[in-house]
């Protein structure tokens, strides 16, 4: 009789199925590596693995279970990231607040998702103590940094802190779930009404992660900047594709454009990624030999940069390789420019980031020809699972794509609302948002495009058009610039500028001049604050 054959099983390959399995792969590959900084603490991967793990048992504890929300309202820490990562090992869904936000509109977001539980500081506590009377699904507030804090008498919620969350010697209690679950709520504005919660899972972002540091080419010596909110998607991303490659990422809470040459030139950063407005602050400040040197690329979202601030930021930064993207939070990435086409073609968003298809179709769905405009249609692993609560504005966003030849079920895609043109050799060009295109004496025109104008004069610092109702012409221009640093706007002498580069129906018929521009939480330019003062 012979031996049986032993049968050698292969161990089974370590997979990227959750959002904290970023940091537990990188903490296998360079536990050494320095992960995470804030100020002057920095936290190797083996250092942030285990403390993420501490966070996940202590969630667990606290009775977090699979699904829950934790809503994270926090300036950029340590804890900040911890805290995200950690309600993933737990099983639950992390919320991330943008810290900008006012007590009720924390309120809101706390209620609409349900939150079961709220991180956050003992001044950002005692500011919300109000509304959390109302805010019915919290039952636990953890505090960083809150010894010594109770809860009022008669709260629905019990009050612990941050330092109390590990639990040492224990396994995080595996909430089991697959790549397609939910991993995250990031709210976001909306044209009209209260913020809208776009659900992502972890798919969506640990493919998104993988997706941008593919075409910007992160390895693990690399440095990546952390300037922009977690609540934003890039942001967030910023830590992601980090995490996916094992990069180091430093964190800022930005305040002064000045600190961010400062801490270019501490840490050696190779990355930087901003939005516009940024970006028009950066470029007026005066970087030095030591901030520059070791910048390897500088990436641009949110919106159009301006081709004067791009040819500017070219110069300071001759090494770096720009990197322009679109995208939206609904589907994290869209498309971006490859470097080598940025002579060519400065005003192009690109074509289509890897594992993302991007169409443009006609009102009925087919696809536009080559010239012709078109709605952008999002599809692929990066595709949001909607909005949280919100099943009408969903079927709105998200919707089938036309049948295809083969295919046996329906696909979600998302549609941007977002014009663009393609051009003979695929490549994008934004042409303006569907709902905020300007309609005047018969004429489709493009804020881009107004904008463009308004930069290309040297006069403006910050510059937004939009499209006011008119009885005759549908829409009026009207255009709200502010100044560069240390100078006057000359209305007479921009409008005779805008009289020599468009033509007149072009023009804008109103300017109005502000030191500051509104923004929203995310940097951005609050368009819709600005067109309710302007209908006043």
């Amino acid at each position: 009789m012979t031996s049986p054959v032993p049968v050698l099983r292969k161990k089974q390959a370590s997979m990227r199925v959750r959002l904290h399995d970023l940091v537990r792969e990188a903490a296998e590959r360079f536990p050494e590596n320095a992960a995470l900084t804030f100020k002057d603490q920095t936290l190797t991967y083996a250092e942030l693995r285990e403390r993420i793990l501490d966070a996940g048992r202590g969630l667990r504890r606290l009775g977090v279970e699979r699904g829950d929300r934790v809503a994270v309202w926090l300036d950029k820490r340590v804890e900040t990231v911890v805290a995200v990562f950690g309600t993933s090992a737990a099983g639950g869904v992390f919320v991330p607040i943008n810290p900008v936000l006012r007590p009720r509109q924390v309120g809101h977001v706390v209620a609409d998702c349900d939150a079961r539980v709220l991180v956050t500081t003992p001044d950002r506590f005692q500011s919300l103590r109000e509304e959390l009377e109302n805010l019915k699904s919290v039952e636990r507030v953890v505090l960083v940094g809150g010894a010594g804090v109770e809860a009022p008498a008669g709260a629905r919620y019990t009050i612990s802190t941050f330092d109390e969350l590990p639990e040492a010697g224990t396994a995080v209690p595996d909430a089991g779930g697959i790549d397609a679950d939910v991993a995250a709520i990031l709210y976001t504005s909306g044209s009209t009404g209260k913020p809208k919660g776009v659900v992502l899972s972890h798919r969506n972002l640990i493919v998104g992660a993988e997706s941008v540091s593919t075409y910007i080419g992160n390895t693990s010596d690399d440095v990546i900047l952390s300037v922009l909110p977690l609540s934003f998607d890039a942001g967030f991303s910023q830590i992601t594709t980090a995490f996916a490659t094992g990069a180091h990422v430093v964190l800022m809470n930005y305040l002064l454009p000045r600190e961010v040459v400062r801490l270019c030139a501490k840490h050696q950063v190779t990355g930087l990624t901003c939005v516009p407005p940024l970006w028009l602050q950066l470029v007026e400040q005066a970087w030095t030999p030591e901030a520059t040197a070791s910048l390897r690329y500088f990436a641009n979202t949110g919106g159009r940069m301006p081709r004067t601030t791009l040819d500017r930021l070219r110069e300071t930064f001759p090494t770096a390789k720009p990197f322009l993207m679109y995208g939206l939070t609904e589907a994290f990435r869209s498309t971006y420019l490859d470097p080598e086409q940025v002579d060519r073609r400065p005003d192009s968003i690109g074509k289509a980031i890897p594992n993302a298809e991007i169409l443009v179709v006609r009102p009925d769905g087919t696809e536009c020809d080559a010239g012709e405009e078109g709605e952008l249609v999002h599809r692929g692993a990066l595709v949001a699972l909607g909005y949280w609560n919100d099943p009408e504005r969903t079927a709105e966003r998200f919707k089938p794509l036309p049948a295809r030849e083969g295919t046996l079920a329906p696909e979600l895609a998302v549609w941007s609302g977002d014009t663009v043109v393609r051009d003979e050799e695929g490549f994008l060009y934004f042409v303006g948002r569907t709902d905020e295109m300007i309609k005047t004496s018969g004429y489709r025109v493009s804020p881009t495009e107004i904008e463009e104008v308004a930069y290309s004069t040297g006069l403006v610092r910050d510059a937004v058009a939009l499209g006011l109702p008119d009885a005759k012409l549908g829409h009026v221009i009207a255009l709200v610039v502010s100044p560069t640093e240390g100078a006057e706007i000359d209305e007479a002498a921009l409008l005779d500028r805008f009289k020599q580069d468009v033509p007149i129906y072009m023009l804008p018929k109103r300017i109005e001049v502000r030191p500051e521009m509104p923004r929203s939480p995310n940097g951005k330019y609050d368009r819709n604050l600005i067109r309710q003062e302007l209908n006043q």
